[in-house]
């Protein structure tokens, strides 16, 4: 059973991982609509995986007794000044969600919630993954600059991207 503090927590999460799915969502709109295919199929595969993560909150939440509450999703950009701005906001997103999850294990240590902790420790890690990712990016764009042959070559990279295995947990 999850005590009332953690399946509040829980349900604040399920819906931010709903919101970053939103929001990379939008990205991808973003960058189809000024013609960088690559960097919307790159937000549109992370946009995925911000989704299955939150559907990883709404059945441990039903799994732990819980009652998972959906609740309005605030509308994200929609326009950026460059690919850089977009990923720069991508990465900062992704250090608020990081300190999010460590709010949660914070709170299952208090609690002595083993088994929320014990899930919770999978998106430790993701975390990391998504903050390296994130700022792989950024630096690549800042290293472009205005380039636009190294901009298309970044666009391509990224539009090669593939849901890998751990993609997949």
């Amino acid at each position: 059973m999850l005590s009332e503090a953690m399946e509040k927590a829980l349900n604040a999460q399920f819906n931010a991982e709903l919101y970053s799915g939103y929001l990379y969502l939008s990205m991808a709109a973003y960058f189809e609509d000024v013609d960088f295919s690559g960097f919307a199929a790159w937000m549109r595969i992370q946009a995925d995986e911000e989704l299955e993560h939150g559907m990883k909150f709404y059945d441990y939440i039903i799994t732990r007794g819980g009652r998972v509450s959906i609740e309005a999703i605030d509308k994200p950009e929609t326009e950026w000044e460059s690919p850089l701005a977009a990923f720069e906001q991508a990465l900062a997103h992704e250090e608020m969600v990081s300190g999010l999850i460590n709010d949660l294990v914070d709170l299952a240590i208090e609690e002595k919630d083993h088994a929320t902790n014990n899930f919770l420790q999978w998106f430790v890690e993701e975390q990391v993954e998504e903050e390296e990712n994130a700022n792989d990016n950024v630096t690549k764009l800042k290293l472009a600059g205005d380039s636009k042959p190294l901009l298309f070559k970044i666009n391509e990279d990224l539009g090669s991207r593939t849901r890998g295995a751990s993609d997949d947990e």
